[in-house]
Formats: structure tokens, C-alpha cells, sequence
């Protein structure tokens, strides 16, 4: 089992700035790629940003040239760097580990983007 927390979320004005945290401990030993995913109200979830173990990173189109994610394999953690943040980026924003047995989620950080 990995066990994830996520940190750092709140309100924050249009073209401002938020830094994510997730914390995982447990079994992670095995954990390959972890990412991050955010629902907003009455849509899916959708993914936003991925890094693999060997540093390899994904981004959703809307975010690209503004968030950032970045790993510390030292202290088992991943973070998400937002930055130029709109009302469109409001939602729950979802940390996720993945390894052999499965995929592992946090309980979320809301993220309000809103004047």
C-alpha cells in the first residue's frame, strides 16, 4: 500500500501562483510514475502532469508552459508548480502513485482560481 497527501492548495487570485505537494509513504519502493489529476465540478477527472521514476514528464495541453512538476525521489514526494493560474484551473487536484499492483490516490487539495 502507498499512502499519498497532498498539501498546499487554497485561493488564489487570476495569474497568481500555487505550489502543490504530495507526500507519499508506504510501499514505495515500487512506485514508478506519480502524477497529478484535478475535477472540476460536474466533469471527469482528468490528468494535468506525470513524471516516471527515470524522469520522463507528460502535460495536459492547458497546462503546458505553465505548470511544472518535478519529483524529489530522496524525500518521496512530487510537486506541482503553478503558475499564470485562471478560473478554468479551479478544481480538486488529485495526487496519484502507480507501481506493479495498482494505482493509489491522495484525497485531494482544492485549488480556487478566483478574483
Amino acid at each position: 500500500q502507498v499512502h499519498l497527501v497532498e498539501t498546499g492548495g487554497g485561493l488564489v487570485q487570476p495569474g497568481g501562483s500555487l505550489r502543490l505537494s504530495c507526500a507519499a509513504s508506504g510501499s514505495i519502493r515500487s512506485v514508478s510514475t506519480m502524477g497529478w489529476y484535478r475535477q472540476a465540478p460536474g466533469k471527469q477527472r482528468d490528468l494535468v502532469a506525470t513524471i516516471t521514476s527515470g524522469g520522463s514528464i507528460n502535460y495536459a495541453d492547458s497546462v503546458k508552459a505553465r505548470f511544472t512538476i518535478s519529483r524529489d525521489n530522496a524525500k518521496n514526494t512530487v510537486y506541482l508548480q503553478m503558475n499564470s493560474l485562471n478560473p478554468e484551473d479551479t478544481a480538486v487536484y488529485y495526487c496519484r502513485a502507480d507501481d506493479r499492483y495498482g494505482a493509489y490516490w491522495g484525497r485531494g487539495a482544492q485549488v480556487t482560481v478566483s478574483s
